[in-house]
């Protein structure tokens, strides 16, 4: 990052063009603990430099004032983009409404947001947890896209194939997206098996995107396969094997199909590793609770 905050002056040039973001783009973060401005800067440096990560997905909410001003700042200051989100939950009520303004004002008000900011997510699956009907969605996402035009900020939903697969396709809100964030989490496929049987899941939601999808660049933003089971992580293949070996190995087959994923439409997908750490959501993290990496992670950024 430059010493000084640039201006909106050089907005326009100062994001790498997305058709060169592939492989491995970064870690899903989850901050519902609200962790403090500190430990943001501690973990995003590792997450930049131990891991050479792009860019930080958010997961979760923390509606701690000013808590997305450290957000920033962690971004800024070890030169990470941030997937910002709004995040409805799973509770069926409105409070984001009250996240949605908070973060559409800071967006505008801290003078740093908009050159970490790489794209506001509407999530996570919207669709899927039947928060808003699909065309009361591509309302809200076409609202943001006006509000934030002149930060250069774009605006997606973070969601399951099959969220929109049950809504009939939910076209308008593939239409008004302005990238197309997936969540890529094949364990849970009726024919889910072990992780290095998965390809075929995986092509069979990323076909569908790509066939709805009109070129739009593509990220699997929630991606990834769990080391253990918990009462909101349940199978439904009882041949699903949940284990670290598994959760490495999902990240394996990534690498190991690269070029296919850097052939896709809109110059290739960028992936997230969900999630950094145990602590964050159980079985899903690179480090367990104690702060361990549960497997060596190197994946691959070019190929």
């Amino acid at each position: 990052m430059p010493q000084e905050t640039p201006d909106n002056l050089e907005l326009k040039h100062w994001w790498c063009d997305p058709t060169t973001e592939y492989a491995f783009v970064g870690f899903s973060y989850e901050v519902t603990a609200c962790q403090s401005a500190a430990q943001l800067l501690d973990e995003f440096k590792d997450i930049r430099q131990h891991f050479n990560s792009r860019y930080v997905r958010l997961y979760g909410a923390c509606d701690r004032e000013g808590f997305y001003d450290d957000i920033v700042n962690a971004a800024w200051e070890n030169g990470l983009g941030v997937h910002a989100l709004i995040w409805f939950g799973f509770n069926g009520d409105d409070i984001w409404i009250g996240r949605r303004d908070t973060l559409l004002a800071n967006l505008h008000s801290n003078p740093r947001a908009k050159f970490v900011t790489r794209v506001l997510q509407f999530g996570s699956e919207p669709l899927f947890d039947n928060v808003l009907p699909h065309d009361q969605l591509a309302t809200q996402v076409e609202l943001a896209k006006a509000n934030l035009s002149s930060l250069s900020i774009p605006v997606t939903v973070s969601e399951l194939a099959y969220g929109y697969q049950e809504r009939g396709g939910a076209q308008d809100v593939l239409d008004a997206i302005d990238s197309i964030n997936i969540h890529m989490l094949p364990f849970f496929s009726q024919n889910a098996s072990t992780a290095n049987q998965s390809w075929p899941l995986v092509l069979n939601d990323l076909d569908w995107f790509i066939a709805q999808g009109n070129g739009k660049k593509m990220y699997f933003d929630e991606n990834g396969w769990p080391s253990v089971t918990s009462p909101s992580v349940q199978p439904n293949s009882p041949l699903a094997v949940s284990d670290v070996a598994n959760e490495q190995a999902y990240y394996i087959l990534l690498d190991q199909h690269c070029e296919d994923l850097k052939k896709v439409v809109g110059g290739g997908i960028g992936w997230f590793a969900h999630i950094y750490s145990d602590n964050q959501e159980p079985g899903y993290g690179i480090y367990d609770s104690d702060g361990n990496l549960k497997f060596p992670f190197h994946p691959r950024t070019v190929c």
